[in-house]
């Protein structure tokens, strides 16, 4: 008798594990299904009927832009999942390069990848997009400003004062060096040569009789090779070997500029908000990646080009000449300071990280 209780009782037991494993399978298949509907299938197939579009324009060129930008459009396209789309158009495709501010602004295009003295941005501080003499020794300079020394609020605070725009973020590029048809190997070198060079530099380096002309990116290497152009003082090694220029010029000075490029990512306010939060993440966390990728590219591509590139003889001014260069920065940095209460903010945030990394030494400054 106690043994058919006790079969019975397990037969119970069975009978109730199989109804559970039943009904958790029904709920688990339809939390599956109910996760595909709301995450998956259903707004996909919308998405893909109606995805958000975006034409973003960058400042490079294509053969620079297949390294600084698509990438990171072709994975955020990915990720997306067809409920935003970006067309990618370099340099001058939509828009000139000096109009691509406005024309965001006014909706022509919805976002830009540029520096702010290039595309002409209306802000107290787009002198110091682009390279500003000796703001930077190295690329990882330019996130640790942004970060921890303030330059992104003051970034946001300023464009914040424009209508229909939104800065993003900013990241770094490259270091700025000369190269030229002629050898530099003295200032007096510089005297009456035309480069192609972006703006901020450019005015700096004309005290030295450098003189900076503007032209469509795809003009350069033919202006070089019919002698409009004596060179470039726009870009650094890596740059100059990807786009062709290394092979139209001679020579290239070492001594460099700036330490890195500043740039940022700008969109049409009206053009932001229709982005879902969500969405609006995805893009950062792509510019993220993006900088990331550049800062290995520049930073590698960089050394090993000046010690194994065969298409450039380098040359150098000799320290004690190049440092009365540096030390004339230090006027046009008070100059630029005087433009402006926020110019001279980040003027002083320049002075002072230079004086924590010449007191921190090796490895952030060896000199």
């Amino acid at each position: 008798m106690k043994k058919e209780k006790v079969e019975s009782k397990t037969q119970d037991q069975n009978n109730g594990r199989r109804d559970f494993i039943k009904k958790a399978g029904v709920v688990a298949a339809g939390a599956v299904a109910a996760t595909a509907a709301t995450f998956g299938t259903a707004p996909y197939s919308y998405s893909k009927t109606n995805p958000i579009k975006w034409r973003l324009q960058t400042y490079s060129g294509a053969p620079l832009g297949a390294h600084v930008i698509k990438p990171q459009i072709e994975a955020f396209n990915r990720a997306a999942y067809g409920q935003m789309e970006i067309e990618l158009y370099y340099a001058d495709q939509l828009v000139a390069t000096g109009e691509l501010f406005r024309a965001m602004q006014n909706g022509t295009i919805d976002a830009v990848q540029s520096d702010d003295a290039t595309m002409a941005s209306p802000v107290d501080i787009n002198v110091f997009g682009g390279y500003f003499p000796f703001a930077t020794r190295y690329s990882l300079d330019v996130p640790v400003l942004f970060k921890y020394y303030g330059l992104d609020k003051i970034w946001a605070e300023a464009y914040g004062e424009v209508k229909g725009v939104e800065w993003l973020g900013a990241g770094a590029w490259d270091p700025l060096h000369i190269f030229t048809k002629k050898p530099i190997r003295s200032i007096a070198d510089m005297n009456g040569m035309r480069v192609f060079g972006v703006p901020t530099a450019g005015k700096f380096l004309s005290r030295y009789g450098l003189v900076p002309v503007t032209l469509p990116w795809d003009d350069i290497e033919v202006a070089i090779q019919t002698g409009e152009l004596d060179g470039v003082a726009w870009c650094g090694f890596t740059e100059a070997y990807e786009v062709g220029w290394a092979d139209v010029c001679n020579y290239a000075l070492l001594n460099n500029v700036t330490g890195a490029w500043f740039g940022s990512y700008f969109a049409n306010s009206k053009s932001w908000a229709k982005v879902p939060p969500h969405v609006q993440e995805i893009f950062k966390l792509s510019m993220d990646s993006s900088h990331y990728y550049r800062q290995i590219w520049y930073w590698g591509g960089e050394a090993k080009l000046r010690v194994e590139g065969k298409k450039m003889e380098l040359t150098t001014i000799p320290a004690a000449e190049w440092d009365t260069v540096v030390k004339d920065s230090e006027e046009y940095w008070d100059e630029v300071s005087a433009s402006s209460p926020r110019a001279a903010k980040v003027v002083q945030i320049f002075k002072d990280y230079s004086k924590v990394m010449q007191k921190a030494g090796v490895p952030y400054r060896y000199s």
